[in-house]
């Protein structure tokens, strides 16, 4: 099903990729970026940050640093990549092929694909992050690129209609996401829905601020942080309207699954189904 996880990985293996909502907690128990630092290796990391969705992207990577060199991490660096040309660099390249973890920043996903899409630095983060060779984490911007198709903006507080979503092409990490970020934080429900009715084979994924929708490689899903994931599965749909109406008419969309996931809850990718725990 999912290109990422069709990829083996060694049983020992504790890299994944983490897509994190946004605003995560920077500052005192940093649960999702001390995720980030263990499954990146600790006090072996070797971690690469991209800063390029920012308009202070100098600024945002020297916080990341701060807190990464904090941690204990071996070596940083910040990539921040303001030029597509800088993406031919030899030295990033080696650099990227090296370490032992990428964490792209929050800013504007459309400049951060715009910078990084088809490049030779990027496919190499791809393909390292898909074999598991790497962790790989984006937040918020970061988090919008992960799929093939990507929210690039829209509005909220409306019916979901299909002028209320703006979709372009992301980086393709795990293709078949759709993912949206701040998900409940900026009550971005019915964006997502109207990106899943336009696009109705992928798998929509909303996250809420300082959470994290985690993936191993295993076929599993898993929730880290303070809010929740919610999952819209399109695999049952029996009807939508999407194509037949105007830009601001309200959507029909018929047998759309939701499920709401917690902290330590799991979604099995492959039955596209929640794993319950047994009850007492």
């Amino acid at each position: 099903m999912f290109q990422f996880l069709g990829e083996e990985m060694p049983q020992s293996t504790k890299t994944a990729i983490m897509i994190i909502g946004g605003a995560e907690d920077k500052v005192h128990g940093r649960e999702i970026l001390r995720s980030f630092f263990n499954r990146s290796g600790s006090t072996d990391a070797r971690i690469a940050i991209i800063p390029s969705a920012s308009r202070e992207p100098a600024v945002i990577g020297e916080r990341y640093r701060e807190i990464f060199t904090e941690m204990g991490a071996k070596g940083i660096e910040i990539l921040d990549i303001r030029d597509r040309d800088q993406c031919e660099d030899p030295l990033l390249q080696s650099y990227v092929e090296n370490c032992t973890g990428v964490f792209m920043t929050g800013g504007d996903q459309l400049r951060l694909c715009g910078l990084l899409a088809d490049t030779p630095f990027m496919n190499m983060v791809r393909q390292r992050a898909q074999r598991g060779d790497i962790t790989l984490a984006g937040t918020s911007a970061g988090a919008a690129v992960m799929g093939h198709f990507m929210i690039a903006g829209g509005g909220s507080g409306e019916s979901p209609n299909r002028s209320l979503v703006d979709i372009t092409t992301g980086l393709g990490i795990i293709p078949e996401l759709l993912v949206d970020q701040h998900f409940h934080n900026r009550n971005r429900m019915a964006r997502l829905m109207s990106a899943i009715a336009a696009h109705s084979d992928r798998l929509g994924v909303g996250i809420d601020e300082d959470t994290c929708a985690l993936f191993e490689g295993d076929g599993l899903l898993q929730v880290i942080g303070k809010g929740s994931v919610t999952i819209i599965d399109p695999a049952a749909l029996l009807h939508t309207n999407h194509a037949a109406v105007a830009a601001t008419d309200p959507l029909s969309i018929s047998n759309l699954r939701i499920h709401l996931l917690v902290h330590g809850d799991q979604f099995d990718l492959h039955k596209r189904m929640p794993i319950v725990p047994a009850l007492p």
